[in-house]
């Protein structure tokens, strides 16, 4: 997480998050296609850089045993209270995904989300954190991740395309790739064409 999102959270402008709310109606299928590869109880996920626990909450509310990591502590002190007053079970941990263990943030994962997280990092952050997603993930997991399009935007994260998730993941296969609602996006990144990436480990 960058300095400037810890600071945008501190101040609560986050537009990432208005976007995630006008998006609801897709994500809630993206889960649900998830959820048809398995059979419930659905098992463990994890929600990568969290942030306010939007994701984790609707996670733990479809029946998901959730664990939510962020390096942001303001991010994880609004996700306490959203999780407090959906009166859920999520496991909140201050954390770094390039850095957590199954120690940290629990083993067996069968779901990965990221909404954000690793379009943001650099380079060598991302190998990372690929690893640390592997070892913490069950056989045949799945890793749900929305990412803008590669570009150059100032202090905006730089984005990813499906070759940087393959040199970061290569133990997993890219099974689809579709483009995201922008309809919540601000002006500026409606055009940066972000795209879900459905992977699994093999």
């Amino acid at each position: 997480m960058s300095i400037g999102c810890a600071l945008a959270y501190r101040v609560g402008l986050t537009p990432w998050e208005r976007a995630g709310e006008a998006s609801a109606e897709h994500f809630t299928t993206l889960l649900a296609r998830e959820e048809a590869d398995r059979t419930a109880p659905w098992g463990r996920a994890l929600d990568l850089g969290c942030g306010t626990g939007a994701h984790a909450v609707e996670l733990a509310e479809r029946g998901w045993q959730v664990t939510a990591v962020d390096t942001v502590p303001s991010a994880l002190r609004q996700a306490r209270e959203r999780v407090r007053r959906h009166a859920v079970d999520v496991r909140l941990v201050e954390g770094d995904v390039t850095t957590m263990s199954p120690a940290e943030v629990g083993g067996d994962v069968g779901f990965f989300l990221d909404v954000g997280c690793f379009h943001g990092l650099r380079d060598a952050q991302r190998v990372a954190m690929g690893g640390r997603v592997t070892a913490c993930a069950s056989p045949s997991a799945t890793l749900l991740l929305l990412a803008l399009q590669p570009g150059r935007r100032g202090p905006l994260p730089r984005g990813a395309s499906s070759a940087d998730l393959a040199a970061a993941f290569p133990a997993w296969d890219l099974l689809d790739q579709q483009p995201a609602d922008v309809s919540g996006m601000p002006k500026p990144l409606r055009g940066s064409a972000p795209q879900w990436y459905r992977l699994r480990r093999r």
